[in-house]
């Protein structure tokens, strides 16, 4: 679940024998500590939360995850398995790249192992599978910056700005004061539509009738950093790659919010549909030359979505996956584990 460890500035240092504070991270689990009876009572809903979640998520994956799960099922080793593995991975949108680096190295390790039951190489899969997704795993850091400033974009539809409310919702119930940048003025709702999100978490959102996009963003930066708030996050307008025009405002609202903070924006986060396959990693190279991303949230893997694109983005452009989505819930977002994924996929 969603935990991360809070760090004063200028602490002391620490005394012999006394704990030390990791930093302040969003996704990482907290450190086993010993509980009073009451406690271990209230931890049993933050534990079964989990549990639901790993279960949306088997349930999520569960048409790739069945594709490939069913091809060891009294197979044997051989040209045949290999060509159905193919064409299971290329179907769950790993692409072409990534299929071909999973087949050759799990062919080695067959070898090399002297593998011989079906078992063993959907075990051998899911470790080659382990190794390259571990790489996209890690925590979105926070405090180390005041504000810490994350621009968030993406294509219409993607599920941006409701992204932008789940996690202002998350990072408040982790202690940190948010406040939200109304930045999409191209899409006539995106501000009513953040500003209901605004409301319902009780969080400002920063918006102009007909303000310039990155003048919003700098209003927003300068705004935090009067009232102390921890975390500004700036909503900007979905665009597909080839809308020029709307890349180069992208660049513009990038630069502008540096003028405001010189280290801004801290995050620039891309958001994708799970379920465009790899229409999804032409988005992340296509953002990531124009913007130098530092992080994605994948979105809707919830039953349609195939989820071999992950495998294809650690190939091809493996910037951190901070989160995945399988619903429209707030506690359907959570940070991306990879061994959680894949026991998704493969079980």
């Amino acid at each position: 679940m969603f935990s991360f460890f809070k760090k004063k500035p200028q602490e002391p240092a620490p005394q012999a024998n006394a704990p030390v504070t990791p930093a302040p991270t969003l996704g990482q689990e907290a450190p086993v500590a010993v509980a009073t009876p009451a406690e271990i009572v209230a931890a049993v809903t933050p534990i079964e939360q989990k549990q639901s979640w790993v279960a949306r998520l088997k349930v999520g994956l569960s048409k790739t995850s069945s594709n490939l799960t069913t091809l060891f099922v009294g197979a044997k080793i051989g040209d045949e398995l290999y060509e159905e593995l193919e064409s299971a991975l290329l179907m769950s949108d790993a692409g072409v790249d990534a299929t071909q680096f999973l087949l050759d190295e799990l062919k080695r390790k067959v070898k090399n192992e002297k593998l011989t039951e079906a078992a063993q190489v959907k075990s051998a899969l899911r470790s080659l599978l382990l190794d390259m997704l571990t790489p996209l795993q890690k925590p979105l850091v926070l405090e180390q910056h005041q504000p810490l400033v994350i621009m968030i974009t993406g294509v219409n539809g993607a599920g941006k700005t409701t992204t932008i409310g789940k996690l202002a919702k998350h990072l408040q119930t982790h202690g940190q004061s948010v406040l939200l940048a109304a930045g999409d003025t191209f899409r006539a709702a995106a501000r009513e539509q953040l500003t209901v999100w605004g409301q319902r978490n009780n969080v400002t959102v920063i918006a102009q009738e007909s303000g310039d996009p990155a003048a919003v963003a700098f209003d927003a930066v300068h705004s935090a950093q009067a009232r102390g708030t921890n975390v500004v996050m700036v909503d900007t307008a979905g665009r597909l790659p080839t809308q020029l025009h709307l890349m180069e405002e992208l660049k513009k609202i990038k630069r502008v919010t540096a003028k405001g903070m010189a280290s801004a924006p801290h995050e620039i986060l891309l958001v994708i549909d799970g379920n465009t396959g790899q229409n999804a990693l032409t988005q992340v190279k296509v953002f990531d030359d124009a913007l130098g991303l530092t992080g994605l949230v994948v979105t809707k893997l919830d039953g349609t979505a195939k989820g071999g694109v992950l495998a294809a983005i650690a190939r091809a452009r493996p910037i951190p996956v901070y989160f995945i989505g399988v619903g429209e819930q707030i506690e359907d977002l959570q940070p991306f584990n990879a061994q959680e994924f894949v026991e998704a996929l493969l079980g």
